[in-house]
């Protein structure tokens, strides 16, 4: 298993996290069957944004004895009510699903507790205003939670939140589908086919601002839907009309400025086994450029996908690296310490290009990597 840092959170996570959809099946005999297969395989992160109380129970059962080999990220506002999940921004009902949450589970703290599904301003206003923001505050003051969160799916709300609400991790829908569709406050256009049915080119900017803020900001990012729920998996489904592994579209949000982990939903251990697997995977198993470069109505034009199809180089220059960093230093009108000392922390940097244009010749999307390095060297001076 590899493990990155979670922001600045100094939490260390393994880059495979579990998400929680496959657990209540069996009678939620998977939960522990789950469980034990994520500590053999390394896995130790894992979400539960679920409130089914049956669930939380099951999990506690799981997670009793080993709770410090597991980091949880689990859902404020997440609330069961009547029989059923509901998402509230009552701060009683909140207050309430917390404490019982924590009974559930066995444990005195949670290590992120995300502020569940904000994908509307207004309701972004509504978290701040009544009570909710404070609340988060007030638990991790008390070390009930560990650091702050929220999850989303519209980039300029997330956004927003990072840079008002003091927000440590962020959850987000990651994957090369859903990065080309403008913010929406309504979820369903994501996977929605008339929103692929015209072409489509490169990454939504609103999303490549929002993954460099959180770089810039420390935010560490939690990928949900990096299988849109499957659907990338099966040509029939895709929105892209082709096909992609499981450890293509991992590689793809690992490649993702400040994303640390994908939490991977798994009804069954082999999935998870699979999902996992991609540690071990070649650098051919996890190119998605080949994939991504074939979709139809879709190009990537001029835009660096971070895939590395552009080495070896002949200076051993980190083309990807350099890029991303640059792309980072542009975004802001003076260039970020960290940013800077990324990018001095590399072996060889751009001054070293020699522009014979190799990495030209085989980059699949048309990126004019020469003068990129031209550019890096006026930004960093070397």
């Amino acid at each position: 298993m590899d493990y990155r840092t979670l922001g600045n959170t100094g939490l260390t996570v393994s880059v495979i996290g579990m998400g929680c959809e496959g657990m209540n099946e069996e009678q939620y005999g998977m939960t522990a069957k789950l469980f034990d297969a994520a500590e053999r395989l390394g896995i130790n992160y894992f979400d539960l944004y679920a409130s089914d109380p049956e669930l939380r129970r099951a999990i506690g059962n799981a997670l009793s004895g080993r709770r410090d080999r597991f980091i949880i990220q689990s859902h404020l506002c997440s609330v069961w009510k009547d029989g059923q999940y509901c998402r509230t921004r009552d701060l009683e009902e909140t207050k309430k699903g917390f404490a019982e949450q924590l009974s559930l589970l066995k444990t005195d703290h949670i290590d992120v507790g995300m502020i569940h599904y904000c994908d509307a301003m207004a309701d972004w206003e509504e978290i701040v205003h009544n009570g909710i923001l404070d609340y988060a505050r007030e638990l991790k003051a008390e070390g009930r939670i560990r650091h702050i969160g929220l999850s989303s799916h519209n980039p300029l709300v997330a956004e927003r939140a990072v840079l008002e609400g003091g927000i440590e991790v962020l959850m987000f829908s990651v994957n090369p589908c859903y990065d080309l569709q403008p913010a929406s406050e309504d979820v369903e256009q994501l996977w929605n086919d008339d929103a692929y049915a015209n072409m489509l080119v490169n990454t939504d900017p609103d999303r490549q601002r929002l993954y460099e803020t959180c770089e810039r900001m420390g935010v560490g990012i939690t990928v949900m839907k990096a299988f849109a729920g499957g659907d990338l998996l099966n040509a029939e489904l895709s929105p892209a009309g082709v096909a992609l592994t499981a450890h293509q579209c991992i590689a793809y949000a690992l490649s993702r400025p400040a994303v640390s982990v994908v939490l991977a939903g798994a009804h069954t251990v082999e999935q998870l086994e699979e999902s996992a697997a991609y540690c071990d995977a070649d650098g051919k198993a996890r190119d998605y450029a080949a994939a991504l470069a074939s979709f139809p109505r879709i190009r990537w034009e001029g835009h660096c996908m971070y895939c590395s199809h552009c080495a070896p180089c002949p200076m051993e220059i980190s083309v990807a690296d350099i890029t991303k960093f640059l792309n980072l230093a542009e975004a802001q009108s003076t260039v970020p310490e960290t940013v800077r000392e990324h990018y001095r922390s590399l072996a060889h940097h751009a001054e070293e290009c020699i522009e014979c244009g190799s990495c030209e010749s085989r980059c699949p999307f048309g990126v004019a990597i020469r003068e990129n390095m031209q550019k890096a060297v006026k930004v960093f001076g070397y």
